[in-house]
Formats: C-alpha cells, structure tokens, sequence
C-alpha cells in the first residue's frame, strides 16, 4: 500500500504507510501546512505514534476546482447518445483540455452522505433530480502555486499527490441548464474525494506511455502522450457494475495544468483538479450510469434482482482505486423547501 497523507478528525497531519497509521502531528498540524512548505518539506519521515482506526477529516482545504472531461471514451458517448446524427467529439475536443469550473465549498470525504438535489427539471418544473448519477475519476491537488502560465514540462512540479473523486451529477438538471454556459447546478451540490492523498512521486511507477495524440497538440500542450496505469471500479449497492482504467485518459494532468494556465490563471496550493469521467472503450468499462445505461434506456441488472438507470434514494456507491483508496457515499433523500 502506497504511503499517503491524511488529517485526523481531532486536528493533526498522520500518514497512512505499510498498513499502519501514523501520527505526524509533531510533524504538522495539517497538510494544508505540509504542503505550504514547499516541495523540499513534501516528505517528512514517516516516523510518529501508531493510531488504531483514527477518524478521518476532510484532508486538506479545497482552493479552487476545476473539473475536466479528458476521457475520449467518455466523451465520444456522450456525443453518440446526446448527437446520434452528428460526429461524436466536437471540433475542439482533441484540441485542448475541456473543462468547467466548479464548487470547492461542496467538495466533502468519502463517508459523508450526498442529499439528492432539487433544481429546475425542464421548463416550468423544479424539484427532486430524477436521474443522481456517479463519476468515477481521479483528482490532483496543487501543491505549489504559480502566477502566470505553466509550461507542461514544468507542471508536474506543482502537483503535490492525487485522490480518487467523484464529481456528482443531477444529469436531468444539467441538460436543461447547461446550454449556452455549461454545468451549474447539475454539477455544484457535491463532489466527493478520498481521505488520503497520495504523493505524486508514489504514482510514478503506475505512469505508461500511450499512443500518440491525434492530431499533434498546439506547442504548449506538446508531450509524449503519456497516463497512470490504475484499475478502477464502480461498485452499487455491493455489486461492482463498472472496471475502468486511468489509463483511458487522453489527456494528462500536465496538459490540463498547461491548458488551465495558459491564459495567466494561476494556480493556488489545495487547488483540486479532477480528470473528468473515466471511461474504457467497453460497455463495462463506463465511468458513470448516465453510459452504463445508455441515458436510461439500458437498465443496470443487479444481483438481487433490481434494476437501476439512476441512483435511487439509500443506495452507497463505492469507487475504489488502489493505491488510491475508495470513496463511498449513501444517497439521502431531497430535503424539497
């Protein structure tokens, strides 16, 4: 098991290594510090009292999110379910990263329960999302800012470790709302991110080089087209319904660095950046429901005899990504004023 960092519930950096827990709050009181040390401080000796089963806080201070949508596979299905007469990928999307900017205030850890939202349905309507649905991906936490652009063969080095995400989504109320500015409410109640953050540098030996992007990015985004090799699964109500792989990403967290700041954004330490929906190129394979049951159209056969399109009320869902960890949440029921 990779070693990763985490906060404990009562105040206090600890680490998670050799399938123990540690307490490093002699160390540092958060790491939120940790990380504001700089990358010379990123690895402290993981040397402190052993914790029996520690209650887990959020692990560090969320500054901004962006959320990106760099799966291909993702993204050529959606084109095919939502276009099904036009070309799948729009003009721009093998151009450069896609993304949007969300909520970092509704970012909350694996356990804490996600209430189904209300929002406007269609024209006229407004109450209780009738289509709650799942993304598995992965998340990068910045850990050393920058003012002005960032080259994509220097972005890496602001990136302090990474998490395993799930980016909520009301799919009925982001369909009528995102045209013409894109996901608000659909999008902004909830995204749910492990407990521990992994190093970056404990990620390395999982990084494969892939095919060549097609076509050759702009300069600024120019690498060799590269990912993390890390098995993924969705799992409903304890039947796993979806394996995926990071390798299905398009694009890197370094071109989506490159991208994001490019137009002289900047890039603040706890900024929160998610990949976008993980999809492979097989049926189950699909990073979300709103695919594994083709837009409702396709229900999800469970073990005990029930069907799903979309969540309902009760339901947990786990995404698990070693050695990233899971996240897991319970589906309440909407509290409608």
């Amino acid at each position: 098991m990779a070693p990763a960092y985490g906060l404990l519930a009562g105040g206090g950096l600890c680490a998670r290594a050799g399938g123990r827990v540690l307490d490093l709050g002699g160390v540092a009181g958060s790491l939120d510090e940790l990380m504001a040390r700089g990358r010379g401080g990123w690895a402290p000796p993981l040397e402190g009292p052993e914790l029996d089963a520690p209650e887990l806080a959020m692990p560090f201070t969320v500054a901004d999110y962006v959320d990106f949508y760099s799966s291909v596979h993702h993204a050529r299905n959606v084109g095919l379910m939502f276009r099904p007469d036009d070309e799948p990928l729009l003009p721009n999307w093998r151009q450069m990263p896609i993304g949007y900017h969300g909520r970092a205030g509704t970012v909350v850890p694996s356990g804490t329960p996600v209430r189904r939202p209300n929002g406007q349905l269609g024209e006229g309507e407004f109450g209780p999302t009738r289509a709650l649905d799942v993304e598995l991906e992965l998340g990068f936490v910045i850990g050393v800012a920058s003012d002005g652009p960032v080259a994509v063969e220097r972005a890496l080095d602001h990136v302090f470790g990474a998490v395993l995400l799930n980016d909520w989504s009301a799919r009925d109320i982001q369909g009528w709302e995102y045209r013409p500015l894109g996901p608000f409410l659909g999008k902004s109640f909830a995204t749910s991110i492990s407990r521990w953050v992994v190093p970056l540098a404990e990620l390395e030996r999982f990084r494969v080089e892939l095919e060549p992007q097609d076509p050759e990015p702009l300069p600024y985004l120019r690498e060799t087209a590269w990912a993390y090799d890390i098995p993924l699964e969705i799992e409903l109500n304890g039947a796993v319904v979806a394996r995926s792989n990071a390798r299905h990403l398009y694009w890197s967290i370094a071109q989506q660095i490159a991208h994001l700041t490019s137009n002289g954004a900047s890039l603040r330490v706890g900024d929160l950046l998610g990949t976008g929906t993980i999809s492979g190129p097989e049926r189950d394979q699909r990073g979300c429901l709103l695919e594994l049951s083709w837009a409702g159209r396709e229900p999800i056969e469970l073990p005990d005899g029930s069907t799903r399109t979309f969540l309902e009320d009760g339901d947990e869902v786990v995404l698990r990504g070693e050695p990233l960890g899971e996240v897991r949440t319970k589906v309440f029921r909407s509290d409608l004023f």
